[in-house]
């Protein structure tokens, strides 16, 4: 891994301050040098406001990050990340914050992604009419540590402040909007130099993209060795018949296709009787 990364230059595809919880873990791991592209600007891809809507799917909104800071920048390694909000895809009533982190090397023709998604988030919005019920929003989403954003309505986007931190000022852009409009719209900021809780699930995503990084195939030693297929079938202790329970991880090589079927990665060869079918339909 060293002669791949080691003393190279990586650029980190932010506008809002992501590097500060990227930069230490990746420069800590791969020993490379970050930095920004002064003239990138990730909101062109698409903002959590809505403004800019954004048009591709996380995995190639991240990609295109990761590509346009690399052009901006003249450099051949970059991390990206994307962060998508809403309801937890099983646990449908938690908001959830599903973050997307991306390394390119152009150089040696490698991409590798992780995702981290965490019900630790104070994602929210609501329609306001009191500063009553503003002050209860604020509280609810840890407003001062966290940003608000108000605007006149969800698809509506006069007047809007970004980036509210101050009491004072929360309350004077609520009473301005609240002149045309019976209603106001309270957001989170998303924008991660304003949410710590966001940050601290980038930084997650970053570790994770370190340790996948730090597999490296058996063959030929390339980076992101990772499972690709998850094989069911841990059969039942008592009747044998396999179950639903994961019997393998398969692990398939991005570069030269080696693959490796690792068994039993739950540590345990065979699975409880109530989690068989047959046995507890």
């Amino acid at each position: 891994m060293e002669t791949i990364f080691e003393g190279r230059k990586l650029v980190i595809a932010t506008k809002h301050k992501k590097e500060e919880v990227i930069a230490p873990v990746i420069e800590s791991a791969l020993g490379v040098k970050c930095f920004l592209a002064e003239n990138f600007d990730s909101d062109a891809l698409g903002t959590f406001t809505g403004e800019v809507e954004r048009l591709d799917d996380p995995l190639t909104t991240v990609r295109k990050k990761c590509l346009r800071a690399m052009e901006s920048a003249n450099c051949d390694l970059a991390v990206g990340s994307e962060g998508s909000f809403g309801p937890h895809p099983e646990m449908f009533f938690i908001p959830a914050d599903d973050e997307l982190l991306m390394l390119i090397d152009r150089k040696n023709n490698l991409e590798i992604t992780v995702r981290e998604l965490s019900t630790q988030t104070n994602f929210n919005a609501e329609l306001i009419s009191t500063e009553k019920e503003l002050l209860a929003f604020a509280k609810a989403v840890v407003f001062p540590s966290h940003a608000i954003i108000l605007r006149k309505g969800k698809d509506d986007f006069t007047g809007m402040a970004k980036g509210i931190t101050d009491k004072d000022l929360l309350l004077q852009t609520f009473y301005a909007l609240k002149e045309t409009s019976d209603t106001v719209y309270a957001e989170t900021d998303m924008r991660a130099m304003y949410n710590p809780t966001r940050l601290k699930v980038i930084e997650k995503a970053a570790l994770k993209l370190v340790e996948k990084i730090k597999s490296t195939c058996p063959q030929c030693y390339t980076p992101g060795f990772d499972v690709t297929e998850v094989k069911r079938g841990l059969p039942c202790s008592w009747c044998g018949l396999p179950t639903r329970s994961t019997l393998s991880y398969i692990y398939l090589c991005a570069k030269c296709s080696y693959p490796k079927e690792a068994m039993y990665p739950n540590k345990k060869t065979s699975e409880d009787p109530m989690y068989c079918d047959m046995c507890n339909p």
